[in-house]
């Protein structure tokens, strides 16, 4: 990444300290009302004078920051500023921040190839099937799905549906013991409104998918993370991050992980099990990509029993993106929390999402469909592999399925800045350390092999791979 130096003269002690109360008021870590720290406590975590911080606070009392009380202090003056998720944790450049990719993604216009996007593309998906599924539902004459709220666990045959396809995968999870969400992203942040409070500590892996970063800095929690091997995390590290630390949660993915398309062993497996059950660890298992497989995986949930272990999952990557439908499979008292938690929070999910899903899924139609995606997937990797390869990129492992490839760039090329390069050719990228809790994966970019297609990219890509050396 580029730095180019300021001209603007370093800021004095005065202000460094006012920018400290500044960012802990943006980050709500004070909020109004709070006591600031003594001056006297304050100069000396700062390292400063107390004259400096006495004319810091004097600043910030007089542009109506903070307000003083005789004999009580100085105190935290609202309403507070909007919260973003930019002023969580360090300030990135945008091309590494976890939600450029999906901003740039999701904002792209028909123009725009979006290799760094993480689904398929529009035209494989089964639009013919949605469409027979809705005139189906629409031939109904008892539609209540079109205007009642659903029942707060989710449409009950669906329900039903997923606890005879998690049985399949060594998964026993009851009907009762599966929850319906509005997406897996949904079911991630009702977790962790039941599970974490602001400060806890929460596992991930290094790298990972990048909304698991963004959501955690959302709730507030304190990201430690591990390495990511090809056999899944790296256990020596992962033992000692359980003692020093003691996370309340771990977030992975079982099946093809994200972005590295590993998969995990049945060792790793079992060891992280282990040290999860005499450490207290409670693991949030994302299998989203399950479908991806070409031979099933480990299931941590199937090894545990959804003891200590939650599975969750949705059909956007499989289906379709607009119907927001996921679900979650956990213990009996962890499901009746989570109930209560999404009727607070969104008052259900959608049910006519949850007919429709249901309708496709129950027709005999979806296995096939599936069959097809991994075999159109399978050819698009081997080619993509193949001409990312001779642009002089190395792959990190070549994946047993799935959609990902994590490769590396040559001579220690940024690729935030081969990104940005790429995004002013319409070509969305998705730069390592967007995946990075550590921001230690800048030489590497994902690239999504159904979304890379194109001659343009690689036309593209290699131009970028030029200017940036």
């Amino acid at each position: 990444m580029d730095h180019h130096p300021s001209a603007a003269a370093p800021p004095t002690r005065v202000e460094q300290v006012i920018q400290a109360i500044r960012d802990r008021i943006a980050a709500r870590i004070l909020k109004p009302g709070a006591r600031l720290p003594s001056i006297r406590g304050f100069a000396a975590a700062q390292g400063v004078s107390k004259s400096t911080v006495v004319e810091a606070y004097d600043r910030l009392v007089a542009d109506g920051t903070i307000g003083s009380r005789r004999g009580s202090g100085f105190f935290v003056a609202g309403p507070l500023p909007p919260l973003t998720l930019a002023e969580i944790g360090p300030k990135l450049d945008r091309a590494i921040d976890p939600l450029w990719v999906s901003r740039q993604s999701l904002e792209a216009g028909d123009r725009m190839l979006k290799p760094g996007c993480g689904w398929l593309p529009s035209s494989w998906m089964p639009q013919e099937a949605l469409r027979r599924a809705m005139r189906a539902l629409a031939r109904r004459r008892h539609t209540p799905y079109l205007t009642d709220y659903g029942e707060p666990r989710g449409l009950a045959p669906l329900r039903q549906f997923l606890s005879r396809r998690l049985a399949e995968q060594g998964i026993e999870a009851p009907p009762d013991q599966i929850l319906l969400t509005d997406s897996g992203t949904q079911a991630i942040d009702l977790i962790c409104r039941l599970l974490i409070e602001p400060g806890d500590t929460v596992l991930v892996d290094d790298p990972c998918y990048f909304n698991f970063i963004a959501m955690l800095r959302a709730h507030r929690a304190r990201i430690v993370s591990v390495p990511y091997t090809p056999s899944g995390p790296e256990m020596e590290s992962f033992a000692k991050v359980l003692a020093e630390h003691r996370p309340r949660l771990y977030i992975t993915n079982c099946a093809l992980h994200n972005p590295t398309g590993a998969t995990l062993s049945p060792a790793q497996a079992h060891r992280l099990l282990k040290l999860a059950e005499a450490h207290g660890l409670t693991i949030i298992e994302d299998g989203i990509f399950m479908d991806f497989e070409r031979e099933p995986g480990q299931r941590l949930a199937a090894f545990d029993g959804l003891e200590r272990v939650i599975h969750i999952g949705s059909f956007s990557k499989t289906l379709s993106a607009a119907l927001r439908s996921g679900f979650i499979a956990a213990r009996p008292e962890w499901i009746d929390g989570l109930i209560d938690m999404k009727l607070a929070t969104s008052f259900g999910s959608d049910p006519f999402a949850a007919e429709l899903v249901f309708a496709v899924l129950s027709d005999g139609f979806y296995r096939k469909h599936v069959e097809g995606l991994n075999r159109r997937l399978a050819q698009a990797m081997g080619e993509t592999l193949e001409r990312l390869k001779a642009l002089g990129l190395e792959p990190w492992l070549e994946p047993k399925g799935g959609m990902f490839l994590w490769m590396k760039l040559p001579g220690g090329l940024d690729s935030a800045d081969v990104a940005r390069r790429a995004l002013a050719e319409n070509i969305v990228l998705a730069p390592g350390n967007v995946f990075s809790p550590t921001r230690s994966a800048g030489n590497y970019m994902r690239f999504n092999v159904a979304q890379s297609r194109s001659q343009r990219l690689f036309t593209v890509l290699e131009k970028a791979l030029v200017s940036s050396r």
